[in-house]
């Protein structure tokens, strides 16, 4: 799926427009136990109930593909005769009616999963049907046509925690007292929709995920849930892309290298966004092989940086530029001094030799500020070697 398709979804998800006729629930403590399984029908709630139920089933519909939201891909054997394939599919075609099936969900989740404070649990599970408009090629919308239905569940787990006890006023007796705290239900921390909206179109082949955290892929989720390959974190990929660079570099992994890789990869970013390409931009390591070569990476060096790569993501993975790179900020960090650059301005930050000290230099032509307060420079650049002596 991509971020297009993403938005129409959640756009669907509103109390108008939804066709979701009932919310079912089971609340899980911190040992694995179900305190309750309910279900609840949309049609007899209250207005606020309603509208915050469905509030937290589209936020496990939200952030950025890549990040927060990962495709799962399903292999042809799954699909026709894959455990995880068939309990989802059964799922959808009971449209989350059956009982058993639930708990037969909610228990594979329950055996796995713990959040990270070890906090009580709700997993909220949905079944909706979306009458996809037809677009011509103007991507003008036309309300009396559609293409086709999309029939998906969702999931949404949400941590259950105690509030902390306040002064509440009360009516009756015209005074303060001490409210006792009582659970709330938390934005998910992470959930699914099945099957995937790809091009529009139902694609019983891939899922969803959402993780809140993009540090975390809860993986036994995944597996125990979709028995798919699990997506790097961000956070992983980074890592895992600086590894890479340093190994294959070694000596030739200087400040310039570094910073002229940066640039032009932040540089395709902003040209890939400007030319509103709807699918999420990829590298691949070729892209970044060309990339350190006209960083002026000698071919050797740029050779084993591809096999580095491969080995830390996988022979032709695709790589993400958002996770791989800080786009928006340029950090430089040194044992007792850490500098932000706007990426806008990275090449006006230099290396220099002073008194036999290797540098930092930095125009402050813009003024420079001292914990607050502004101070004079005579219109000279500040080495952050200074800082150091």
């Amino acid at each position: 799926m991509i971020q297009r398709e993403i938005s129409e979804l959640r756009r669907h998800m509103t109390p108008e427009r939804t066709n979701m006729t009932h919310i079912y629930g089971c609340y899980v403590n911190g040992e694995k136990q179900i305190i309750s399984s309910y279900e609840q029908s949309l049609a007899v709630m209250e207005k606020n109930d309603v509208e915050k139920y469905i509030e937290l089933m589209k936020k496990a519909l939200s952030g950025k593909i890549g990040r927060t939201l990962n495709n799962l891909e399903f292999t042809s054997q799954q699909v026709i005769d894959g455990e995880e394939h068939k309990l989802l599919m059964a799922l959808r075609e009971t449209k989350m009616e059956d009982a058993r099936l639930r708990e037969t969900l909610c228990r594979k989740i329950i055996e796995v999963l713990s959040l990270n404070d070890q906090s009580n649990y709700l997993i909220l599970l949905a079944y909706d049907v979306y009458d996809v408009p037809f677009k011509g090629s103007d991507r003008q919308t036309q309300m009396d046509n559609s293409d086709e239905t999309f029939r998906y569940i969702l999931c949404a787990v949400c941590p259950v925690k105690s509030r902390k006890a306040e002064l509440g006023y009360d009516t009756g007796e015209n005074q303060f007292h001490l409210d006792q705290s009582v659970p709330v239900v938390g934005a998910p921390e992470l959930g699914f929709l099945f099957p995937a909206f790809d091009d529009r179109h139902t694609n019983i082949y891939n899922a969803l995920f959402y993780s809140r955290d993009t540090a975390m892929m809860h993986r036994e989720f995944i597996d125990a849930v979709f028995k798919t390959k699990s997506p790097m974190a961000p956070g992983e990929q980074k890592e895992a892309f600086t590894d890479a660079i340093t190994e294959a570099l070694e000596g030739e992994c200087r400040f310039d290298v570094v910073r002229s890789v940066h640039q032009q990869i932040r540089d395709r970013m902003e040209e890939y966004k400007q030319a509103k390409v709807p699918e999420p931009l990829e590298l691949s390591s070729d892209d970044v092989a060309e990339i350190l070569r006209q960083s002026g990476v000698e071919e050797e060096r740029v050779d084993s940086f591809r096999e580095k790569c491969g080995e830390q993501f996988g022979e032709d993975a695709g790589l993400d530029p958002g996770n791989i790179i800080e786009s928006r900020k340029f950090e430089i960090v040194t044992p007792v001094v850490k500098v932000s650059v706007v990426p806008e301005y990275t090449q006006q930050v230099k290396t220099k030799m002073v008194d036999g000290r290797m540098c930092l230099v930095i125009p402050v032509d813009g003024g420079v500020e001292v914990n607050g307060v502004p101070v004079y420079t005579e219109n000279r650049a500040v080495e952050a070697g200074d800082a150091l002596d």
